[in-house]
């Protein structure tokens, strides 16, 4: 996001990867309910160091904790103008999980990335295993242990997933996934 950019756009861009990649091509299939519920909230941060991260991230991680699951069930903490670069993301991700330690909300709260660079271990830029985790922007996903445990009893092969996704990205390929990205 440039400084131009609303924090609408930033959301409307956020829901649109999370309607058309992530419930659009099935990534995950626990996302559609909570979606569909109103469950997500989309916090814009104007964050641009990892210090400040830690303190925006500190109130998200409480305030989750503390809601009502059937009001915020999920938080895409989405940051448009911090760790552009995938290496200064994941240093920021570091820290952000040594903050769930040090808030006691481990086992309570767990933190699940997204980026634009996403790059999975062992894989090169460019391989289309990444899209699975590839977003608009810097994304930290909040969530409830609960919610993924209630999730992954109610869908058996669960473990599956990720072998899954990969399947279906290497199906539609670059163009492909392009082309799906494009459509509204």
């Amino acid at each position: 996001m440039n400084d131009s950019s609303t924090r609408d756009e930033v959301i409307a861009a956020t829901q649109h990867w999370l309607t058309r990649a992530v419930i659009g091509l099935n990534l995950c299939p626990f996302a559609k309910s909570v979606h569909v519920k109103g469950q997500v909230r989309y916090v814009v941060s104007d964050v641009r160091r990892v210090e400040d991260l830690v303190v925006e991230l500190t109130d998200e991680l409480r305030l989750l904790h503390d809601s009502n699951p059937e009001q915020i069930d999920t938080t895409l903490f989405i940051t448009p103008h911090a760790f552009a670069n995938f290496t200064d993301y994941t240093d920021a991700l570091f820290f952000a999980d040594r903050l769930l330690t040090e808030l006691k909300l481990s086992g309570d709260l767990q933190i699940a990335s997204f980026h634009p660079h996403y790059q999975f271990e062992g894989t090169e830029p460019d391989d289309i295993s990444n899209y699975t985790n590839r977003a608009p922007y810097p994304i930290f996903h909040l969530l409830r242990e609960a919610s993924i445990d209630r999730a992954v009893a109610a869908f058996p092969d669960a473990a599956d997933i990720y072998e899954r996704n990969i399947e279906t990205l290497e199906r539609l390929g670059h163009d492909g996934f392009k082309a799906w990205m494009q459509q509204s």
